[in-house]
């Protein structure tokens, strides 16, 4: 299995630096997602041996990586690792996805931990398109089929790209990770996590932390929108699960209310373009 990785910068500075060390055993495409920092230039200097991919503009985190996924297709890639800039693979995972991968799986999924390790963030998850669940990560461990894997480091196969498709540029920015899941299923893939491929994550550092009015706008217009094309609902029902989707981004961040609302009324309107 010829394995190529990805690494998407966006002003990523030494957090894209450490994600491509921890990959330097992986032929590896670093695109540069409209950077402004230089850090392009610093990539291109340490890093001679990976490819840089320049796209000039802030393509989302679907379009910079569907950027180096094609790229990647080019070099004759069976799968393509997709790994955040602001994650570090730990020693081993491009041997333990090789273990994993078989012709029915689509996605490959690691195992997500917080930066020090301490915790896990994502280790499979279900997800209940009808009631607007997009699956709070489980803390089990074991190899197994789960229902969506984690944008944060993700494999997946030249097949599935073939039949389902690249990740949904139209979405700009989250819950990519789980419409691309549901598709890929839908195409007759599996999603497989992977216990001992293992990567620590700090989680949204290009969109400034989970609770960030970024974050919280795009979460919850991305999850309207993916639920309403993945499991259509009648009218009456529809607006109970819009309802229940604003509700848990409300918990999650009650001081960003303008930017999850902004979300609801985009996501039910349809209005898709970047914020």
């Amino acid at each position: 299995m010829k394995l190529v990785a990805v690494v998407l910068n966006w002003n990523g500075g030494d957090d894209t630096l450490a994600a491509l060390a921890s990959v330097r055993d992986v032929e590896t495409i670093c695109v540069d997602n409209g950077s402004i920092d230089r850090s392009d230039l610093v990539v291109e200097e340490r890093f001679p041996d990976v490819e840089l991919v320049r796209t000039g503009a802030n393509l989302g985190y679907a379009g910079g990586n569907n950027v180096g996924i094609r790229r990647a297709l080019e070099r004759g890639a069976d799968r393509v690792l997709l790994l955040n800039n602001d994650a570090v693979a730990e020693p081993g995972l491009a041997d333990a996805l090789a273990r994993a991968a078989r012709p029915d799986v689509g996605l490959l999924a690691c195992k997500v931990l917080t930066a020090d390790g301490a915790a896990v963030q994502y280790a499979g998850a279900r997800v209940r398109p009808r009631l607007g669940y997009s699956g709070r990560p489980d803390r089990t461990g074991g190899t197994r089929e789960v229902d969506r894997a984690d944008g944060a480091a993700m494999a997946v196969s030249r097949a599935a790209v073939e039949r389902a498709g690249l990740l949904d540029e139209e979405l700009f920015a989250y819950v990519e990770d789980v419409e691309w899941s549901l598709r890929i299923r839908a195409a007759g893939f599996v999603v497989l996590f992977v216990d001992d491929a293992v990567v620590l994550h700090k989680g949204s550092a290009s969109t400034g932390g989970p609770a960030s009015a970024t974050s919280m706008y795009y979460d919850t217009r991305n999850t309207i929108v993916v639920f309403e094309r993945h499991a259509p609902l009648p009218w009456g029902l529809r607006a109970l699960r819009r309802a229940a989707i604003v509700a848990v981004h409300l918990a999650q961040a009650p001081r960003r209310a303008g930017d999850v609302l902004d979300g609801w009324r985009d996501g039910r309107r349809g209005h898709m373009s970047s914020r």
